[in-house]
């Protein structure tokens, strides 16, 4: 058979593993093996990619290969699930560095045409805004950096010139692709307008950031793979940059919000701040919840990023199955912006082996939270904060909530009456129905489970 035949069959293969592993990854139950099939079309991808081109000096490809593994099998052992949010941006940004050295290196291969150059140039520009952008989205998903937006006076008119000396450049750049000079000039101007496209957006917003990131890195993986004329990488980028917009978009539509407010609003900027919300905060202790939900016959848990950081997913995994014995139906409330990232609490319920039969989304909730004899939220702010549903002047206003108010009873459980990470403060502690347990969520749900056991 032919080897171009053979190299094209290999490439739809690829293709074909491709969108059938992104297909399982819509879904918790088969997101591994989706994960799996995908992987087994970027190492056929890479092989025939190599044999295509005739290269057969693969020591420093397998020492990177080599390398590469060690770094990513190290991160997956010692990054915990509460940093997997910022260490999913520093793939995007790595993902979209890579595409801009790919397009650097096109310039080395013959017969440049002005398409050529074209695609260069975007690959470069994307991949620099995309790596830098995700550095600062790493910066505030880790507390490096202050998770405010930052904002400053002629900001949007220094963005504006700095778009305009962008296009400068390129157009400079491709009438003259020998003059390395403009070529730097974009790599520098790509990595500034990174950090300002991200600087001025609020640390609440940070999982749409990750998102549409992800899909900045899937386009300048297709721009790089025009550069260099290969098919497989357009088909590929095309596919993570359109599955990334899809999922900002329903991310967008989760907090009733566009993608440009998202971008350009500022939201959770100091002058938004609301002051505190009067009224008399209600705790118990750990006994007092047991005697609750030993009597109760319906349970939802909503978990947050509260949940991540206390590391609770396994003792609430305990708890359900007490309540469970008990006679009780628990189910999990998952919001589609809980925690830090796209499907961070699906994550982190899986580990805890949660089965997927009982996460149930927002509008599958909400229908029945009059029924649920108790709500507990762990650690969940602004996704339960019933202001976005009552009080227009919050920043909140519009954005669809888990309605855990109108459960009988609310357990919160918290370590401080602190604000979510958009700053807005949540009227819900306030409530007739809600009770907070203060602590660290693991020791207060081990001391309700130790309750159950005396």
């Amino acid at each position: 058979m032919d080897r171009v035949i053979i190299i094209n069959i290999a490439y739809i293969v690829s293709a074909a593993l491709f969108i059938y592993g992104l297909k399982e990854l819509s879904s918790p139950a088969t997101a591994r093996r989706g994960n799996f099939i995908s992987s087994i079309g970027m190492l056929i991808a890479v092989i025939v990619t190599l044999l295509s081109k005739g290269i057969v000096e693969f020591q420093w490809i397998l020492l990177g290969i080599v390398v590469g593994g060690i770094i990513g099998a190290f991160a997956a052992r010692i990054v915990g699930m509460t940093a997997m949010p910022e260490l999913v941006a520093l793939f995007n940004g790595f993902g979209g560095l890579a595409s801009l050295f790919v397009g650097w290196a096109a310039l080395s291969g013959k017969g440049i045409t002005t398409f050529s150059i074209v695609t260069i140039f975007l690959s470069i520009l994307i991949g620099g805004v995309t790596f830098t952008g995700s550095v600062i989205a790493w910066g505030k998903l880790s507390g490096k950096l202050n998770g405010k937006p930052v904002l400053f006076t002629g900001q949007q008119i220094f963005n504006t010139f700095l778009m305009v000396a962008i296009v400068a450049c390129g157009v400079l750049f491709a009438l003259e692709p020998a003059n390395l000079n403009y070529l730097y000039a974009i790599i520098a101007l790509s990595f500034i307008f990174g950090i300002m496209f991200v600087i001025p957006i609020g640390g609440g917003d940070m999982p749409v950031v990750i998102s549409l990131l992800n899909s900045y890195s899937g386009l300048a993986a297709c721009a790089a793979g025009f550069a260099i004329n290969n098919l497989l990488l357009i088909v590929a980028g095309s596919l993570v940059g359109a599955s990334g917009i899809i999922l900002t978009q329903i991310m967008c539509k989760a907090m009733n919000r566009s993608l440009s407010n998202v971008l350009f609003s500022g939201f959770g900027s100091p002058k938004q701040a609301k002051g505190e919300i009067e009224g008399t905060v209600k705790p118990i202790t750990a006994e007092d919840a047991y005697y609750i939900l030993e009597a109760a016959s319906s349970v939802l848990i909503v978990p947050g990023y509260g949940m991540a950081v206390a590391q609770a997913q396994h003792v609430v995994k305990e708890l359900q199955q007490l309540l469970e014995k008990n006679g009780a139906e628990v189910v999990y409330g998952v919001h589609p912006v809980a925690g830090r990232m796209p499907g961070h609490m699906n994550v982190l319920l899986a580990e805890a082996d949660v089965s997927y039969d009982l996460l149930m989304e927002m509008d599958a909730v909400n229908p029945r939270m009059e029924n649920f004899d108790v709500a507990i939220v762990i650690g969940a702010n602004d996704v339960v904060n019933p202001a976005a549903r009552e009080d227009e002047s919050s920043p909140l206003y519009g954005m669809p909530i888990i309605d855990v108010d109108k459960a009988r009873t609310v357990f919160v459980l918290k370590r401080s009456m602190a604000s979510g990470f958009a700053g807005v403060e949540n009227p819900l502690f306030f409530k007739e129905n809600t009770r907070m347990l203060f602590g660290d969520a693991k020791e207060s749900i081990s001391q309700v489970i130790r309750e159950f056991g005396d």
